[in-house]
């Protein structure tokens, strides 16, 4: 970081006076990152500086300071998880706050925290954010981890010591937040997911979506990925009828996705459009940077699936005309926008608030038409068939029971809710949004928004 600081000329490497018998080195790199903790904005600088060279004063301790650090930030971690916080929060929050060498350090630190903990004590998308995060206990010995942290990524003591305790303060001023699933150890619970294999029917969903996104014809992949819609509608009705039969073990869980700048409030708008046609509800934590989107285990499935594709849709949708062959359908050029217009900051943002328009529009009449189908008795297999079945009278009062359970979730979530309206200043961009939207599948991947 460029900073240094002189010590006492009457101390020891370490920080303490001749002769003084001091703290064990837990101690020591307790005292240095409750410093910094605790320091007031205006005296940061100074504290990150003390702190740090007392603990990079002595390279012969560095290996103490490496286990006293990891001892340190597991129960800083720790705490975390006891305050609603997940695996993929914290590495969020660092990735937005800080650097690329505090996010590294993050995701080691959530790895050592993490050998407490047998992978059956977690719940499904725990596992999951730790995949995604690539965790993994890569160091010899904990009294090996910041030396071999430090060489791998060409840093001096001082350096590596002043990224630990920024990385600790900041995760140390987290605030509790509304939990979204068991905390590592806990008893499972259904709707988080634990011990549940991905269903036949989320695959062959998949299975569909990977054939769209590979093709070269627009023609063929709106066709594979409207099936995959299909079947996404399906399947949310069927586990709907299911659960009706055991409505003791069903209950909303929910899951954060994370929302990030530049124009974060049209891309939560996206999100709301994909939770509200999947019978979910989304709530806005803007600075934190993620939503949590409450609904039920299959439908927050979907929700994620569908979103991650389409915005990676309207993102393409956005970019300057291009010439060359275009997957996206309607024009040759795929529906490019002249530089000049899609450069700018209000095109962009009245693109996309256009787009999510657009697209709730869209899903919610699927939704509508998939729900009216099954109502009548028409069903959609997994292979893509439909049968005739009897209507099932259960059908729209199971529905309905899952909106209301939804809604009340949400309220004792998140009993203190806002809005936040999202403006429109570029009619092109509108209208260039609902165009894009019009040709965008429906598909996934792996207004007023409340916050």
């Amino acid at each position: 970081m460029g900073r240094r600081f002189g010590l006492d000329r009457g101390r020891d490497t370490v920080g303490r006076r001749k002769g003084e018998r001091g703290p064990g080195m837990d101690g020591l790199v307790e005292q240095a990152a409750h410093q910094v903790i605790g320091a007031p904005e205006e005296e940061l600088d100074l504290a990150l500086d003390t702190g740090a060279s007392l603990l990079a004063a002595s390279a012969e301790q560095w290996p103490e300071v490496s286990r006293a650090v990891l001892v340190f930030a597991e129960r800083t971690v720790a705490r975390a998880w006891a305050g609603g916080w997940r695996p993929a929060d914290l590495a969020r929050v660092v990735r937005r706050r800080l650097g690329p060498v505090h996010q590294a350090l993050a995701v080691d630190l959530v790895a050592a925290e993490g050998r407490r903990h047998p992978a059956a004590t977690l719940d499904r998308r725990w596992q999951e954010q730790l995949h995604e995060l690539s965790t993994e206990v890569w160091w010899e010995g904990d009294d090996r981890f910041l030396a071999d942290f430090a060489q791998h990524h060409r840093l001096d003591r001082f350096a590596l010591a002043t990224a630990v305790l920024e990385l600790l303060r900041t995760w140390s001023h987290l605030p509790p937040i509304a939990p979204v699933g068991p905390v590592p150890g806990a008893a499972p619970q259904r709707g988080a997911g634990a011990g549940r294999g991905e269903s036949r029917m989320l695959s062959r969903i998949r299975a569909l979506l990977a054939k769209a996104e590979s093709t070269e014809y627009p023609e063929e992949a709106e066709a594979l990925t409207a099936k995959a819609q299909q079947l996404m509608a399906q399947h949310s009705i069927d586990e709907a009828l299911l659960a009706a039969a055991r409505p003791a073990e069903d209950a909303p869980a929910a899951l954060r996705i994370g929302v990030d700048n530049p124009y974060e409030g049209p891309k939560t708008m996206l999100l709301d459009a994909v939770a509200a046609a999947n019978r979910c509800r989304v709530v806005w934590a803007k600075e934190f940077g993620f939503c949590t989107v409450v609904g039920f285990d299959p439908d927050l499935d979907s929700v994620e699936l569908l979103y991650t594709s389409l915005l990676v849709q309207a993102t393409s949708a956005m970019q300057p005309r291009q010439t060359g062959r275009s997957r996206h359908p309607g024009t040759a050029d795929g529906g490019r926008h002249p530089e000049s217009a899609s450069r700018t900051k209000s095109f962009r943002q009245s693109f996309l608030v256009a787009y999510a328009a657009r697209i709730r529009e869209r899903l919610t009449a699927a939704t509508e038409q998939t729900t009216s189908d099954a109502a009548a008795g028409r069903h959609l297999r997994e292979d893509g068939s439909c049968e005739q079945l009897v209507p099932d009278e259960r059908l729209l009062p199971a529905l309905a029971a899952r909106e209301e359970a939804v809604d009340d979730t949400v309220g004792r979530m998140f009993p203190k809710l806002t809005s936040q309206r999202v403006r429109v200043s570029d009619g092109e961009g509108w209208a260039a949004g609902r165009a894009a939207a019009d040709r965008a599948s429906l598909h996934g991947r792996a207004g007023a928004i409340p916050r």
